[in-house]
């Protein structure tokens, strides 16, 4: 990858900087190949990254933190590997790291939970580092801390994602934003990712689902109940089992009906795309 050879662009996201970040950018505006986007406050990366994959124009989308910690030159081993491989993803994974031992155990943690609910080999999902083909970016929703889970978004819309070792080094400026306050975050939007994965376009499978089982459940207690009455038995000592019964009823018809109405959410919104793309 021979800048001379290459038509590059390099875009800037300044998600509310405060360390004279926004000044060093605007040094850089009268070159024609950079562009520069401010946030007036903290919005986080997954919205940096939004405002970015929204404004790129080229064939190949490089994402790049500015901490340092990840080498430029890096970019030439993604690529060979996605032109060798034909795949539409390559993200760098921090083989060897030089981070604080917490940091690297919480990640292998994160990273191990994250194979195991998406079913994604990878082993560094949240790698700054990625190489995407542009069609991608213009795929894969971004809110949240989502941009921790692209190439598993990636894979969930049909896309081929693949890995490389890349070069880690240590952190010179600056502090890491990841803190135990991220984490209910983090979990949640994997959640989110796993609900995606398995269920788009058909919410009700879950919902109804289990409003099924509740339902049985509950039919089953009360019916236990009143073949009790039946054989001339009482149930006044089971009132609480009888509460049990009445209660999964209810939460089975309120699932049920949740799952209805998002099959019909979501058959709305497709008979509105397809309308709109007449």
């Amino acid at each position: 990858m021979d800048s001379q050879k290459w038509s590059f662009e390099v875009l800037f996201v300044d998600d509310g900087s405060t360390d004279g970040t926004a000044g060093v950018l605007k040094s850089f505006s009268g070159d024609p190949r950079v562009r520069l986007f401010a946030f007036g406050g903290c919005r986080g990366k997954s919205a940096a990254l939004a405002l970015g994959f929204r404004n790129v124009l080229g064939k190949y989308v490089v994402t790049l933190d500015g901490d340092l910690q990840d080498q430029p030159k890096e970019i030439v081993k993604l690529w060979q590997v996605m032109e060798r491989t034909g795949t539409d993803l390559v993200s760098g994974w921090k083989k060897v790291r030089h981070d604080p031992w917490h940091k690297i155990l919480s990640s292998k943690l994160f990273n191990a939970l994250v194979r195991g609910i998406t079913g994604v080999g990878l082993h560094d999902f949240n790698c700054g580092l990625k190489l995407y083909r542009a069609e991608v970016v213009r795929e894969i929703p971004l809110y949240g801390e989502l941009h921790r889970f692209t190439p598993a978004l990636a894979a969930w819309k049909g896309f081929r994602v693949a890995e490389e070792p890349v070069e880690h080094r240590s952190r010179k400026y600056g502090r890491s934003k990841f803190g135990a306050g991220r984490m209910f975050g983090m979990t949640v939007d994997l959640l989110t990712v796993a609900f995606l994965m398995r269920y788009e376009g058909k919410p009700s499978h879950l919902f109804s689902g289990a409003g099924l089982l509740f339902l049985f459940s509950g039919a089953f207690i009360n019916g236990h109940l009143l073949l009790i009455k039946l054989t001339g038995g009482t149930i006044a000592p089971r009132y609480p089992y009888m509460i049990l019964g009445i209660t999964l009823l209810v939460i089975g018809i309120q699932c049920v009906f949740f799952g209805l109405l998002s099959e019909m959410i979501v058959y709305l919104s497709r008979r509105q795309e397809k309308s709109a793309s007449l």
